[in-house]
Order: C-alpha cells, then structure tokens, then sequence
C-alpha cells in the first residue's frame, strides 16, 4: 500500500441521525463537537476540495467509503441508501459510527 493513503486516524462516535430535505433529500449522521473540531484542526491534510473529507466508514457491521462535509459548524457523514437499507436506519435512530479519516486519492 502507499503511505500516502494510508489511514490516519480512527474516530468512533454516536449520532443521531437527521434527514436533510434539500434540493435532494439525505440521511446524515451529524458527528458531535469534539471530533468535528479534530477533523477541522486537520482538514488542510486531508481535503480533496471543497471541503470533502474522505473516510471508510463502518456501521452495524456494514462497511463503505465516503466523504464528510462541512455544514452547520459540524460535519455531516453522509447515509448511503444501500447502507441504510442493509442496517435498517432511518432519521432519529442514534447510531454507533467507527470511522477512519483518510488522505484524499489523488
């Protein structure tokens, strides 16, 4: 593996999950305080652009790759559909999220 993509840390975290009903309506785990502000303190190594942090994702067992978003002085970790169906989560459960921040692929 490349030690540029290697994982660089591992956060683990409960939320609550919200349904964003923007322009094209989402499932999102917003992460608490603390990790937020962790991530924000590295987010100049790990962005892509925009802001995007990329992260593999592991929830009730079910793993995927994604990338969080800055919104509403948190980040936002986005729902797959297919990973919420596979878990069964849907807005208002609280969810157990290990999550592991990521360089970005370049």
């Amino acid at each position: 593996m490349n030690n540029a993509r290697r994982p660089m840390k591992a956060i683990q975290f409960e939320a609550e999950v919200i349904h964003w009903r923007g322009p094209a309506p989402f499932f999102f785990a917003p992460l608490p305080k603390d990790e937020a502000d962790e991530i924000a303190r590295l987010s100049k190594l790990l962005t892509y652009g925009w802001g995007m942090i990329p992260v593999d994702v592991k929830i009730s067992g079910t793993e995927f790759y994604t990338a969080l978003f800055a919104k509403e002085g948190t980040y936002f970790l986005p729902l797959k559909d297919a990973v919420r169906k596979k878990t069964g989560i849907t807005a208002g459960d609280v969810i157990s999220v290990v999550m592991t921040l990521r360089p970005p692929k370049r």
